[in-house]
């Protein structure tokens, strides 16, 4: 631990201040930009899709279940006597 500390001291202020990257750094409507935001547009898109689909998938199968209890449920609610 005493050897780590002047290491992480120095380290810490001998940093120097480091560019942003190429996508962060140049103009909002250049061309890379927008790309980049037709991806994230497009991959939030697909995330929408898989899990409407699993939501529809589970809403058919309740659905679909409850039709069946209806179909095989007796007719009076009654037990005969």
């Amino acid at each position: 631990m005493n050897r780590l500390l002047p290491a992480a001291l120095l380290l810490l202020f001998t940093a120097l201040n480091s560019p942003a990257c190429t996508a962060c750094f140049g103009r909002s409507d250049s061309a890379m930009a927008k790309g980049m935001n037709m991806g994230i547009f497009f991959l939030l898109a697909v995330l929408l899709l898989v899990l409407g689909s699993i939501a529809a998938f589970f809403i058919f199968i309740i659905r679909r279940a409850s039709r069946l209890e209806a179909r095989t449920a007796p007719a009076t609610a009654n037990p005969p006597s």
